[in-house]
């Protein structure tokens, strides 16, 4: 089984990799590109009178914040998943891959797509509540692929951890939510704006730090799986949590920068630019 965490953790820091590596590269060829596009639209002029409702959708995404670009399709995800729960037919297919559970025959892509999977409603929005909060701060620290490639492996490694855990206690069951990797994400807003002040919705004349909060949280899940408290996944948020520390303190200089042998390779295999 932790082979297969390594695996998956792998294969998400790779793909992210790749992600940047074609960003770049795409953004080169348009900047090359830009000359012609300017004199073919000055061709084209008056003659295309494309749909309204296609260029106020265009407007609209372009107005968006880098991080508001990156959570839409993630909450999005979320939705569509969410929906799936609800038509009984899929109910097999969908506890055997969108939900993480040590006893089941498929280990690999039900540590991913488990984070992509809500089957209560509350869930799902207190869950994208708390991602909308704290992604655009996060994306304009990481970037959209250094983002990507930590949400993703948060979900894997919380996945891992809740395994861990239950087959140590001996108490099988199934887990989902995006809880792991927003706790991530979480962690690392705090760990790195420590002094950025907080609130509770409900409660808007209590505030505290941002790194008052992430010891209260952790403090919290830890006393929950110490005392084996079953109303959240505790081993799936510490193992969250733990990612984003981990990622603030050591990921953005020791592991990101180990991507460049993956791009290089990639660049070989897919040709250089034209």
């Amino acid at each position: 089984m932790e082979a297969v965490s390594v695996y998956s953790w792998g294969a998400t820091f790779v793909g992210c990799a790749i992600w940047e590596y074609e960003s770049m590269r795409s953004h080169a060829l348009n900047m090359l590109k830009k000359p012609i596009k300017f004199f073919r639209r000055q061709a084209e002029y008056g003659l295309d009178k494309s749909n309204k409702l296609s260029k106020e959708v265009t407007k609209w995404w372009n107005s968006l914040t880098t991080g508001q670009k990156v959570f839409g399709p993630i909450c999005a995800l979320n939705i569509l998943v969410f929906a799936a729960w609800r038509i009984p037919r899929l109910h097999p297919f969908m506890l055997n891959y969108f939900a993480s559970n040590p006893a089941s025959p498929h280990q690999c892509l039900p540590m991913l797509l488990s984070s992509f999977s809500h089957y209560s409603g509350f869930h799902l929005l207190a869950n994208m509540y708390v991602l909308h909060s704290f992604s655009t701060g996060a994306v304009y620290s990481l970037g959209k692929e250094q983002f990507t490639a930590l949400y993703l492996s948060a979900g894997v490694i919380s996945s891992f951890t809740s395994y861990f855990y239950k087959i140590l206690r001996k108490q099988p069951g199934l887990s989902l939510g995006a809880s792991g990797s927003i706790m991530a994400i979480l962690a690392y807003v705090c760990m790195q704006y420590p002094e950025t002040q907080l609130g509770i919705i409900l409660l808007p004349f209590i505030t505290f730090s941002a790194g008052t909060a992430i010891k209260f949280i952790v403090g919290l899940d830890a006393a929950g799986v110490l005392m084996g408290w079953k109303f959240f996944d505790h081993a799936a948020h510490l193992g969250g949590a733990a990612t984003g520390i981990c990622w603030a303190l050591y990921g953005n200089k020791y592991v990101w920068p180990q991507r460049e042998p993956i791009v290089s390779y990639w660049h070989q295999v897919r040709g250089s630019i034209k």
